[in-house]
């Protein structure tokens, strides 16, 4: 897969939205936990930015991380709409 390291903290951004019980239990600390991984997110993109694949930079600067996703998913042929 395209970038893996990219993928896993796209897809752990996608494991803490979805964590309703730690939403509910601790919201301060799921709105932390999902500020982590998306400041983790900005900071891969801003370290690779120069080498992608237009169409992942154009997701990624967008905070479009689903398409993103799908993107690598898809060994970079999904073009998104």
């Amino acid at each position: 897969m395209l970038y893996a390291d990219l993928a896993t903290l796209l897809k752990h951004r996608i494991d803490v939205i979805g964590d309703h019980a730690f939403r509910d239990r601790d919201s301060d600390g799921h709105l932390e936990a999902l500020k982590k991984v998306s400041g983790q997110i900005s900071q891969w993109h801003q370290s690779h930015h120069s080498e992608l694949h237009p169409r992942l930079e154009h997701f990624l600067t967008g905070c479009s991380y689903d398409k993103a996703l799908r993107f690598l998913e898809s060994d970079g042929t999904w073009t998104g709409h």
